[in-house]
């Protein structure tokens, strides 16, 4: 039977229209880094099998899938319907097709977390500070409290010195025991922009009493100012919710129209069979593992905020996070619905029976395959890390050029 098509017109009118679909390049990640759509997600045709049944919970959603004229499609085709997906066509003519009709190709991975991330900082002006700023601070052993919101693993390759990990969703359940004195300044950082800005913003959006500055740049802006980075480093922040805290973050949920539920909304969402539905548990990886709701998959809210293309690659679904204290899934939850989505906060659920043990972790890509990040390790040239840099700085103007993001910043 030949392959069902569909016009890069008809996507960008799904996507305005907030239709379920999800667009898939089918590339090697290293590939799509070159240059996608702005909502198409990865996932390369030998992965298929490995991903799909995760990433694509519902069998009989929308799915267009793209190469870039390497003639990959007819196979992964074949691949989702003996998986037991039955909505499954292609963008007619590729990826060429989608430049020929003018519309916008961004390049890098997570782009439309990071594109948000430069707007976020557009529209509210989020405080920063320059490397060799920060480095006086830590010279003239200012009071400061430097906050690493990366991975845990990130932060043990490479950071600031005398910086602390708060993986970003940890930011407002931990800065009032990482910095007590309300006249200590919190610097958030991260490898490049996106999570420094997004976890500054959320401290200032809940209210933290302190002066909270972003590090311009992160570790690359660090890297090319020629400081140091440590190196091994294993100091993790402590919980320790700063003086009404939780009643902020719930408050900056509601202000950026996130609903919370409760088990009967839960499953009246997971009966509808015409949406698709993802739950993500968004605590830090001991306490899901220690017992979690059944249903929901491991994604540490700092990281869902950045990866969400990764995580749910169906643009338009519905998405329900989960927390036993609730303020991360608060303050992430009230990211991802500027970003578009239609996200809830489950309420309670933790009163009976939990599902012990470790987060489904899916094998990395062939190192080949894979896009090295030029904000990771420690060998990247600097050439390198300033193209990525100027990168960014462009992508609010190609938001707008573009115009399928629907954004917006509370």
């Amino acid at each position: 039977m030949p392959l069902a098509t569909v016009t890069p017109q008809d996507i960008r009118a799904a996507l305005l229209l907030r239709q379920e679909i999800a667009l898939l390049d089918i590339r090697h990640e290293a590939a799509f880094a070159t240059g996608h759509p702005l909502f198409a997600a990865n996932m390369a045709a030998g992965r298929i099998a490995l991903e799909a049944g995760v990433r694509l919970p519902r069998r009989d959603v929308s799915i267009v899938l793209y190469d870039d004229g390497e003639g990959l499609i007819a196979n992964a085709k074949d691949q989702f319907e003996a998986l037991g997906y039955s909505n499954v066509r292609a963008l007619a003519g590729g990826l060429q097709a989608w430049r020929s009709a003018g519309y916008e190709v961004f390049q890098d991975v997570n782009s439309y977390a990071k594109a948000f991330g430069e707007l976020v900082e557009a529209r509210r002006h989020t405080p920063s500070l320059s490397a060799d700023e920060v480095a006086s601070l830590i010279a003239g052993k200012a009071n400061i409290a430097i906050l690493d919101v990366r991975r845990f693993d990130e932060y043990a390759t490479m950071n600031i010195p005398g910086s602390v990990s708060v993986p970003g969703a940890e930011l407002v359940l931990r800065a009032g025991r990482a910095a007590p004195d309300p006249d200590t300044t919190i610097i958030v950082n991260c490898a490049g922009r996106t999570r420094s800005i997004i976890g500054t913003q959320s401290l200032i959006n809940a209210g933290l009493p302190n002066k909270v500055r972003a590090l311009r740049n992160g570790t690359i802006g660090w890297t090319l100012a020629r400081h140091g980075l440590e190196h091994g480093a294993d100091t993790r922040g402590d919980i320790g919710l700063f003086d009404g805290a939780g009643d902020k973050a719930r408050d900056v949920a509601y202000r950026a129209g996130v609903r919370r539920i409760g088990v009967r909304e839960l499953a009246v969402l997971q009966a509808d069979t015409t949406r698709t539905l993802y739950r993500f548990d968004v605590r830090d990886t001991d306490d899901y593992a220690a017992g979690h709701l059944a249903g929901f998959r491991h994604y540490a809210g700092g990281q869902l905020v950045q990866e969400i293309d990764m995580a749910a690659p169906v643009r338009g679904a519905r998405i329900v996070l989960t927390d036993d204290r609730s303020v991360r899934a608060d303050m992430t939850a009230s990211w991802l619905a500027q970003m578009g989505w239609e996200v809830y906060v489950l309420e309670g659920g933790y009163e009976g029976p939990l599902e012990i043990g470790p987060p489904l972790v899916l094998p990395k890509p062939d190192p080949s395959h894979r896009y090295r990040r030029p904000y990771e390790g420690t060998d990247v040239a600097e050439a390198a890390m300033q193209a990525y840099l100027d990168w960014e700085f462009g992508l609010v103007e190609q938001l707008r050029r573009d115009g399928t993001h629907g954004f917006y910043v509370i």
